[in-house]
Order: C-alpha cells, then sequence, then structure tokens
C-alpha cells in the first residue's frame, strides 16, 4: 500500500464556483504511481467548500452561486456573528452544507471521474485569500 499527501495553497479565487481540478492533480504527481486507490481532498478553512459536478458549462457555477445565496442570504437579521462583515456567517453556514471534503476513485494512476466532472473551490467570501488543501492518496 502507498500513501502519499501534500499540503498546497491554492492562489486567491473570486466568489464563486471554481473548478480546481488541475490544481489537485499537479499537487500530488505520485497519484500516477497508484493502480488502485482513493483520493480525499480536504480544505483548511470554515468559510469555504469543496464539491464535485460539472465541469464543461460554466454557468452550472454560476448557478451554484446563485442559488446558495437565495438559500444562505447576508444580512439575516438573527445573524450574531458578523465581525469580518456581511459575508462571514453565511460563508461559514455555506461550507458547513457544501462540506469540507470530496473523495475520488484513482485508477490507473488517474483521478476516475465521470466525463462531465470536476472538483470545485466553493469560494464563500468577497474577499478570501489564499486557501490551503490537504490532498492524500493511497492505494497500490
Amino acid at each position: 500500500m502507498k500513501f502519499y499527501q501534500s499540503e498546497i495553497s491554492l492562489p486567491p479565487f473570486k466568489r464563486g464556483f471554481h473548478i480546481i481540478t488541475d490544481h489537485i492533480v499537479k499537487a500530488l504527481p505520485e497519484l500516477k504511481s497508484i493502480d488502485l486507490g482513493m483520493l480525499q481532498v480536504f480544505i483548511k478553512h470554515t468559510s469555504a467548500s469543496l464539491t464535485i459536478n460539472e465541469n464543461a458549462d460554466p454557468t452550472v457555477r454560476l448557478d451554484f452561486e446563485s442559488h446558495m445565496n437565495v438559500m444562505v442570504p447576508e444580512n439575516a437579521s438573527y445573524y450574531q456573528h458578523d465581525y469580518e462583515g456581511s459575508d462571514d456567517m453565511p460563508a461559514h453556514i455555506k461550507s458547513s452544507l457544501m462540506g469540507v471534503s470530496v473523495q475520488v476513485p484513482i485508477t490507473n494512476g488517474a483521478l476516475n471521474l465521470g466525463i462531465w466532472q470536476g472538483i470545485y473551490l466553493c469560494e464563500h467570501r468577497n474577499h478570501a485569500g489564499g486557501r490551503k488543501l490537504v490532498v492524500s492518496a493511497f492505494g497500490h
């Protein structure tokens, strides 16, 4: 069994949903040595999240952002945690709803995603800095 782990820093992304699959693959070249295994990607933040979805049509990512903003609006009168601005508490809620990790099978040295799938960084803050990910791969 082989185990690999790397922590990577993503550049700052604007608020929204961004495909980061290539960033992850480049950060862990050891993936190519795994014939059968799993990749886990974990984001070390409470105001951003990860998910897997459509990688071809960019309107899907725009619709995700629009829908999440309707589901979890800014400036709700009952929010108490607003020290860092009106997007702060909604970002925490969106992060918990979307999740902070994803898992992808590895087959023959490559991520075994569906043809239309990509890994998204879901950036929920208006002015976030870079984000840190821990990518872990294991298999044989």
